[in-house]
């Protein structure tokens, strides 16, 4: 499989004379007079004896210009320059999952709030992309064994006003095994008020990948008499013998996230309803 790299495109713009110095400072908002592109400041380099600023728009995309003539602050044109502080710019003002990043906080000592997963591969994808939020919101992510005694489980757990409990499911679609665990378990009033249990519709969270992350059309389609898992590895000409090859599938496979931008939006506005469940203000 083969992954596309792209890379930020270098324009450049015709030279304008008597033109006020800007200097390219982090947050400050620019547009590409040739391009039309509109973003902020993120990051400024330098590179081959030039400087490159990087403009994030409001979708998180990001491109690259080399400083100088042919932008607009405010509709007016300018000519950006760097700062004297550029060396010290921060490289990342954003988070795997999107989210501002906090520079020089601590993580947060871990609350008795959960959020549960069904295996290892869940709890390290939520890691890698949330795991700067988690930490500044003292959430820990813990992965189960399956969900068939979820319901033993939560009620082990005591879920209360200040100790609640988010749980992602996979595969969780009407008529499922999984679906009815769920309705059994929100039945209990262990689970009222204080458990959100949401669900993607992916057999795996492995399919929660872009295709396009990994450089495929689309995931392949494994036959039911085939373990999902080794099947996938086979389908990608990848070892699929041995109990420890799934492992290392999933680490090829993990290796290729980088963001929040490399997932299935049914995924991320789940884990993302998980999240905000945990942190919201307790009502008295």
């Amino acid at each position: 499989m083969q992954l596309n790299n792209w890379g930020p495109q270098d324009l450049t713009a015709p030279k304008e004379r008597l033109l006020p110095q800007v200097p390219a400072t982090r947050g400050l908002v620019v547009e590409d007079v040739q391009s039309g592109w509109v973003g902020a400041v993120v990051r400024l380099e330098k590179s081959g004896g030039m400087h490159i600023m990087e403009l994030a728009d409001r979708r998180e995309k990001i491109r690259a210009f080399p400083l100088g003539f042919g932008f607009l602050i405010d509709g007016e044109p300018v000519e950006m320059v760097a700062p004297a502080t550029a060396a010290a710019a921060p490289a990342m003002t954003r988070t795997a999952s999107g989210s501002l990043k906090v520079h020089g906080l601590k993580a947060q000592v871990a609350k008795a709030s959960r959020i549960w997963v069904e295996g290892k591969h869940d709890a390290e994808l939520v890691e890698k992309v949330w795991g700067d939020d988690l930490r500044v919101e003292g959430i820990v992510v813990e992965p189960l064994r399956g969900i068939d005694d979820l319901t033993a489980a939560v009620k082990d757990f005591a879920p209360g006003p200040n100790r609640r409990l988010g749980v992602l499911v996979d595969h969780l679609v009407p008529n499922s095994k999984e679906s009815r665990i769920v309705a059994d378990l929100m039945k209990s009033p262990a689970a009222r008020n204080n458990v959100l249990v949401v669900g993607h519709p992916y057999v795996d969270v492995w399919q929660a990948i872009k295709p396009t992350t990994l450089g495929i059309p689309a995931w392949p389609v494994i036959p039911r008499n085939i373990d999902w898992k080794l099947g996938i590895l086979a389908a990608f000409g990848w070892p699929h013998q041995g109990a420890e090859v799934v492992g290392i599938g999933w680490q090829r496979l993990l290796s290729r996230v980088n963001s929040y931008a490399d997932l299935e939006p049914s995924l991320l506005g789940r884990v993302e309803e998980v999240i905000d469940f945990l942190t919201a203000p307790v009502s008295l």
